[in-house]
């Protein structure tokens, strides 16, 4: 699925289509154009291209061990109408400042409480990453919200759910993502991330669950406290960075202890964990007023 990239990506993918015939190592390679460049768009392409009985979706940043798909298979024939794994953060770099990085990323307090990041049983889930899906859950709910360019997936299985679709969750799948290599490359992110939550409220608000906005209501509250010490009102403002402060410093000795490579860098984290809460919360409130 070409968006109009400026490299020789298609290229190649054209020339591997052609050193892979029908009947080969792939029963069929489609290069297909998505003139639109956003992803919802290409993957409504997509989607009308499909000829088999399942979708797999994978983004980019991500690494499949090889028993991944055969996992997937497995669970869509016991019956399952979409199924996922665990999805496991990776650092993009070898070195010490991209560990550090990426063990904020794999915390629950920096990164996602959700299921698919932690969760060590198997059982159905409200949501899912890089899952599977029967090629009918997509006929049955329609093409994804070409309005949503990074809340897509949050949107479309809000409607998968509401269609009575389940997510089963299976540990003994598992997929690698690489987190972004910097601290700034990964804030950029997660602002983006907030922008598109906002962004979304005005399309469909009940496809997020209170979670996600965890960081709204700290930047908020952070606003709020701030200016009512000025005026002379300081025990709010007071208990807000204490109250923070402790559970900030509690999950970063956590995030420490699970941390397998041991660096100075790790005092870091407590600011790290601050500066993603506050760059989501403020993306969020800027996908609102935008």
């Amino acid at each position: 699925m070409d968006s109009h990239s400026i490299d020789s990506t298609k290229e190649i993918m054209i020339r591997f289509k052609s050193e892979n015939p029908v009947n080969g190592c792939f029963k069929r390679v489609v290069v297909l154009d998505n003139p639109k460049k956003t992803l919802p768009c290409g993957w409504n392409v997509a989607l009308k291209a499909v000829q088999s009985d399942t979708v797999l979706r994978v983004d980019a940043h991500t690494v499949l061990p090889d028993q991944f798909i055969e996992l997937n298979v497995k669970n869509i024939s016991n019956g399952e109408n979409i199924c996922g794994g665990k999805v496991i953060s990776i650092p993009a770099e070898s070195n010490h400042w991209s560990n550090v990085v990426n063990q904020a990323e794999n915390s629950m307090f920096g990164g996602s409480i959700a299921s698919f990041r932690h969760a060590d049983t198997a059982r159905y889930v409200s949501t899912a990453a890089f899952a599977m899906y029967r090629k009918s859950v997509f006929d049955a709910v329609g093409q994804y919200n070409e309005q949503l360019t990074r809340t897509e997936d949050n949107e479309m299985h809000y409607r998968m759910k509401k269609a009575g679709f389940q997510f089963y969750y299976d540990p003994m799948i598992k997929s690698y993502r690489y987190t972004r290599a910097t601290l700034g490359a990964l804030l950029k992110q997660k602002y983006l991330n907030g922008y598109w939550i906002g962004r979304t409220l005005k399309v469909e608000p009940r496809c997020f669950s209170l979670y996600h906005f965890v960081p709204l209501a700290f930047v908020l509250a952070i606003i709020f406290s701030t200016v009512i010490a000025l005026v002379g009102i300081v025990w709010p403002a007071a208990v807000l960075w204490c109250a923070y402060g402790i559970v900030n410093l509690l999950m970063s000795i956590a995030s420490v202890v699970e941390c397998k490579e041991r660096s100075l860098y790790l005092f870091f984290l407590p600011v790290m964990f601050l500066l993603l809460h506050i760059v989501y919360g403020a993306g969020t409130i800027m996908g609102s007023t935008s």
